[in-house]
């Protein structure tokens, strides 16, 4: 059982920045793909950010391209979101997920989604941005 803990959520003005935290437990594999989501109120979840473990390779959602920058420490079992010059438009419930057994690296790409279903999922921190 992989379990995901998040932290790091708040509220900022729009331009600011905020990094979001992800500690992971119980991977019993070392190559999995694991990353971010979001989601609004009437909106569907959405990709945000997306890593392999091992870090060869990162996917990012269009919309946050050159502003969220994502990495993880594998000593630490952290998964890390740095959110800068961020916007009201990002204002969501962050949701850090991960598969929770062995998957080689060409799925960790923008159409993964964490398996095999329903993937490890955290409880969500809720980012608010004004203007």
């Amino acid at each position: 059982l992989v379990r995901l803990v998040e932290s790091g959520g708040g509220s900022v003005q729009a331009g600011g920045s905020l990094t979001l935290s992800c500690t992971a437990s119980g991977h019993t594999d070392s190559g999995f793909c694991t990353g971010w989501f979001r989601q609004s109120p009437g909106k569907e979840r959405e990709g945000v950010a997306f890593t392999y473990a091992d870090g060869s390779r990162t996917f990012y959602a269009d919309s946050v391209k050159g502003r969220f920058a994502i990495s993880r420490d594998n000593a630490k079992n952290t998964l890390t979101l740095q959110m800068n010059n961020l916007k009201p438009e990002d204002t969501a419930l962050y949701y850090c997920a991960s598969d929770t057994y062995y998957r080689p690296p060409e799925f960790c790409d923008g159409d993964w989604y964490p398996s095999p279903p329903p993937g490890s999922w955290g409880q969500g921190t809720q980012v608010t941005v004004s203007t």
